[in-house]
């Protein structure tokens, strides 16, 4: 065998030993998690992931202001800056205002674009975030993303869910409560729902990332009280 082949060969084992291990972390490893934005909802699942022996980082322009946030969390839980999160994370996530995309977007894009996974939370609601909100429904959330971040590998998930269902996500039937998502990379994917159900939710990927227009608070399909069955069945009627 050639040096240039050997070479090659041992480049390509070593890519897919890398893409497995992001395949599978979620279900096998503790990854660090970041986290851009710390209110309510970024709060519950930060949380319910430190609890779950996943280190956290939360970030803020006041990080000292998240002390509480922290000490409530436990040991795995600590609080940065935007750029520190972004960072600090195998994965990220972003709980924000759709007004703040932009600014992260220049911040810390480039970061976002080397990981695994960017699993967008968020919701765009005109009322609070003006004009970036309105682009963003109008040209639908994952992809309105997309273009701002070009490179990250999007899922976007638990948009319907309220903050309050993170502590206990079963439904009073006692099915876990289901996740609608959406995505296309199938690192991202496996790690997305990887980290759904370690935290007690059953994920739905619904389709590509132009079906993530689907998915806000409230919704007319999703409504955050829906099995995975329930989103299965729903899902059929979405886009046609």
């Amino acid at each position: 065998m050639s040096r240039r082949h050997a070479l090659g060969v041992a480049g390509a084992l070593s890519l897919t030993a890398t893409f497995a291990k992001f395949s599978f972390a979620a279900e096998t490893a503790k990854l660090k998690i970041g986290i851009i934005g710390a209110g309510r909802m970024g709060g519950a699942v930060g949380t319910a992931l430190a609890k779950a022996g996943h280190p956290v980082m939360w970030s803020s322009r006041n990080p000292e202001e998240l002390k509480d946030l922290v000490k409530a969390a436990g040991a795995n839980a600590q609080a940065g800056t935007v750029e520190q999160a972004a960072a600090f994370g195998d994965v990220v996530l972003t709980v924000v205002p759709y007004s703040a995309m932009p600014a992260i977007a220049k911040q810390v894009g480039p970061v976002l674009a080397r990981k695994p996974l960017l699993l967008d939370i968020s919701n765009p609601i005109p009322q609070r975030d003006g004009d970036e909100a309105t682009k963003a429904m109008e040209e639908g959330p994952a992809e309105y993303l997309a273009r701002l971040m070009p490179g990250v590998k999007i899922v976007r998930g638990f948009n319907a869910i309220g903050f309050t269902r993170f502590p206990n996500p079963v439904l009073a039937n006692g099915q876990k409560l289901g996740v609608a998502m959406v995505g296309e990379d199938k690192v991202a994917i496996d790690l997305a729902t990887g980290l759904a159900r370690e935290i007690g939710f059953e994920p739905v990927i619904i389709g590509p990332l132009k079906l993530g227009k689907y998915l806000y608070r409230p919704s007319t399909y999703f409504n955050g009280n829906q099995s995975a069955d329930d989103i299965r069945a729903i899902a059929k009627s979405v886009g046609q």
